[in-house]
């Protein structure tokens, strides 16, 4: 167990545990577990846990192909999923449109307003005038009981079919830099242009996730896969190590959102 631990972050310690469980439960049950929303480093460890076992399977669904936060089933060899086992429902928000223009965070405050936790819902998406919530299934009456405002505008929520989902578009930029250290100050200094002076401020400021969690350290060495997202600055991503330059410098591939 401790050589299983050795491979992620202390942080993560948690959840590796609690993925151990749903396995463990998959095994002794014979039957299939649902998880809530996890973002994509969650379902990272999901798959490197589960791996290509033949007892106990993971698959996962958020509602459209390019979704970012999606529900994990963990099920037995003998289950063929289908998108109904994942429990999601998808809903229209209905609004003055001709008046009003939502903005992502004001949809998120509302649902933080309402008590809803973060695990039970996966992403917005935005289209002009049309705004889409995937959410699990169990929150439905919740959720159209309680979510009647966004700001100060009515709202109302309207279940829509998966055809009428709007499609993300996330296009990436790659680009290689060099870095003296793998510290996430180093990295966020190169790949965003800034100062290591003007990095720790941001990172004080709780205005930097790693991973889709707020980064206390600038300390913290980052990793293939990581993901990074500065609050004003967007997101990036560290997609590769390169190796060493002869000068020493470690070269990184890495992507930024569009």
């Amino acid at each position: 167990m401790t050589d299983l631990f050795q491979h992620f972050r202390e942080d993560e310690r948690d959840f590796i545990e609690k993925v151990l469980g749903w396995k463990e439960y998959v095994l002794s049950s014979y039957s299939p577990k649902l998880t809530d929303f996890l973002d994509p480093r969650e379902q990272e460890i999901v798959r490197s846990l589960i791996g290509d076992q033949k007892e106990v399977k993971a698959a996962f669904e958020g509602g459209t192909p390019q979704a970012e936060r999606k529900r994990a089933l963990l099920y037995p060899e003998y289950m063929e999923p289908v998108r109904e086992d994942f429990s999601l429902t998808l809903f229209t928000i209905r609004y003055p449109s001709k008046f009003i223009k939502l903005e992502h965070r004001q949809i998120l405050g509302a649902l933080m307003s309402i008590g809803l936790k973060r695990s039970k819902y996966g992403d917005i998406l935005m289209d002009q005038e049309t705004v889409q919530l995937i959410a699990a299934e169990e929150m439905d009456d919740f959720l159209r009981l309680q979510l009647t405002e966004i700001g100060r505008t009515k709202v109302e929520l309207r279940k829509s079919d998966f055809s009428e989902v709007i499609a993300r578009h996330d296009e990436w930029t790659e680009s290689s830099t060099t870095v003296s250290s793998l510290r996430l100050d180093a990295v966020l200094a190169a790949i965003y242009g800034l100062s290591r002076q003007k990095v720790q401020p941001l990172i004080q400021a709780g205005q930097v996730k790693l991973n889709w969690r707020t980064a206390e350290q600038g300390s913290i060495e980052c990793q293939e896969g990581d993901r990074i997202s500065v609050r004003g600055f967007g997101r990036s991503r560290v997609t590769e190590i390169l190796g060493r330059t002869k000068k020493d410098k470690i070269r990184l591939l890495y992507g930024r959102q569009k």
